[in-house]
């Protein structure tokens, strides 16, 4: 779902975007696809050994899925900047949700520019991921 200009404006929440829970198998295909092959976040031993309950999810997965959430949200081109700050955990099994919010919309260089707060929460509410994003507004 890509948003309009009517969509961008200043105190807007957007859509969610709900990730299904972080399986192992993921876990494990990220460690391939990434070449982030952390034992912390494929092995049991090793994550029990750091006085874990078990193996949790990389961070830039999160990032990746809080990626892919901004370009359902507006086209890839319309980017300035997105940046984020690790918070928290995902456990395995956990089920990241992607949020976000409008903080300001101003005119920059003759182009609209929507600031964004990103978060990815967890079922609890607990934030795993916090950030923002400047895009350009569509149509504006």
């Amino acid at each position: 779902m890509t948003l309009t200009a009517a969509d961008l404006t200043e105190g807007a929440v957007l859509p969610t975007l709900s990730i299904p829970p972080i399986s192992r198998t993921t876990l494990a295909l990220f460690a391939g696809a990434s070449g982030d092959h952390n034992p912390i976040h494929i092995d049991l031993d090793n994550a029990k050994s750091a006085g874990l309950d078990d193996v949790f999810a990389h961070g830039m997965l999160s990032m990746g899925y809080l990626g892919r959430y901004l370009t359902d949200l507006v086209p890839q081109e319309s980017l300035r900047d997105f940046h984020v700050r690790f918070t928290a955990i995902t456990p395995v099994h956990g089920a990241p949700t992607c949020h976000g919010t409008v903080s300001a919309v101003r005119t920059e260089d003759g182009q609209q520019i929507a600031d964004l707060d990103l978060t990815v929460t967890l079922e609890d509410g607990t934030v795993t991921l916090a950030g923002g994003a400047q895009v350009v507004v569509p149509g504006a």
